[in-house]
């Protein structure tokens, strides 16, 4: 969700990583449509923890359901991208570079885990994900040094395996008590009050196993040179293409598999399975997981088409970003507040959750739709004053600062 650049918002771009040696691919610049993605995400959040429900039908009942699940898929993937930022674009960092910068991700894990757990401990009714984004850089991380096509195979291959994996061990965790063993003996569990390395892999609502595709996603699109219009378009055609296979595909699964709407209707709570391709109407699961959930797209469903739907707009939405700031200067000027929101992208998002806790938006204290609207307006106010004085947010001062030690490694 964090970033080391340090550009204002208002530049297009600055140098942020000399390169060891002259490469066409990609570029050193920073992208201020970087910023306007992660801007845009946070604000996809807001509108899922304290924007009306998508019940309200209409134009905006709408876009509250394209904020459901979406925006958190497109910070996984852009986290992607932050980690081959920190360890080398174009050209991955080596010998005591490349140790040192390795250092700086595990410390940021770490610290992403820590405040991620400090967080749900505060009882709002946001699913923080925080704790979950800190082991997939981890997990992640030995990939660093690989090349664009090369994580692009290796996110599509983990999209199509990890969800039935997931399904097969969430199956044997309904089935028996040997996560519970695990969980007794987990040291993060104990000291978390939660269910530790078993939530954070297969039981969370971003369990590790289905969220490493994003992140590699992003890791690939760090390795491509964004400046370049050619490369933007064939990005925007391949989000487009997987957006169509993620969702058009979970449609005609459950329209051609014999039962498979009825068998998603029957498991869950009420919902409406007829849109299980897209939205989560559908419902959560509550008699059992049939293997029929496997095609459905929904938000949060942990299957290989919604993984591959989700990340199809998230690369549609970096490249749209990307173009505007670098193509439209009129409306790259009017969104320099929203890129200042993307600049501090981890204090925006800690600070909603601590302004919920609060407040009790949880509890629809205000309007949902002005609390919405109090949300963004104060994000963009408070952040864009901000960058115009320091390089960095708040929090992404203090993470920035606490991986300073991995500087000692030799």
């Amino acid at each position: 969700m964090t970033h080391d650049t340090t550009s204002a918002p208002s530049r297009i771009s600055v140098e942020t990583d000399r390169p060891h040696t002259a490469s066409p691919t990609p570029s050193t610049a920073r992208l201020v449509g970087i910023d306007l993605a992660r801007g845009l995400a946070v604000f996809g959040m807001y509108a899922a923890h304290v924007g009306p429900e998508p019940s309200v039908g209409g134009p905006l009942g709408f876009l509250q359901e394209l904020a459901r699940g979406r925006p958190s898929a497109l910070f996984a993937v852009l986290a992607g991208f932050t980690l081959v930022i920190i360890t080398g674009r174009p050209n991955p960092r080596t010998g005591q570079a490349g140790r040192q910068a390795v250092g700086r991700i595990i410390i940021r894990a770490v610290v992403l885990m820590a405040l991620g757990f400090a967080l749900t401990a505060l009882g709002t009714d946001v699913e923080v994900i925080l704790a979950f984004y800190g082991l997939t850089f981890l997990a992640v991380l030995p990939l660093y040094r690989l090349r664009a096509r090369t994580l692009a195979i290796i996110a599509v291959a983990d999209a199509l395996v990890m969800p039935q994996m997931l399904y097969v061990v969430r199956q044997s965790i309904e089935g028996g008590n040997w996560s519970d063993t695990v969980i007794r003996w987990d040291p993060l569990a104990r000291l978390s009050d939660t269910d530790g390395f078993i939530e954070l892999l297969f039981t969370g609502d971003y369990p590790v196993l289905t969220w490493m595709p994003f992140m590699i996603a992003g890791m690939a699109l760090a390795r491509l040179d964004l400046t370049r219009s050619g490369v933007r378009v064939r990005l925007a055609l391949t989000g487009g293409a997987l957006a169509v296979i993620g969702y058009g595909g979970s449609w005609l699964a459950l329209h051609l598999v014999p039962q498979a709407l009825t068998t998603v209707a029957a498991a869950t709570d009420g919902g409406s399975a007829s849109a299980a391709w897209w939205s989560d109407t559908v419902g959560d699961v509550t008699d059992g997981t049939p293997a029929a959930w496997l095609l459905v797209a929904a938000p949060h469903s942990q299957t290989t088409f919604s993984i591959l739907g989700n990340t199809g707009v998230a690369l549609v939405v970096v490249a749209a970003c990307v173009a505007v700031m670098d193509r439209m200067p009129r409306l790259a000027r009017l969104m320099v507040p929203v890129c200042a929101v993307g600049m501090v992208s981890l204090t925006a998002y800690v600070l909603h959750i601590l302004a919920i806790r609060a407040v009790g938006m949880q509890e629809k204290t205000l309007p949902a739709l002005a609390a919405l609207f109090t949300f963004i307006a104060i994000a963009m106010l408070l952040a864009t004053a901000w960058t115009r004085r320091f390089r960095r947010g708040p929090l992404e001062h203090v993470l920035h600062a606490t991986t300073q030690p991995a500087r000692r490694i030799k």
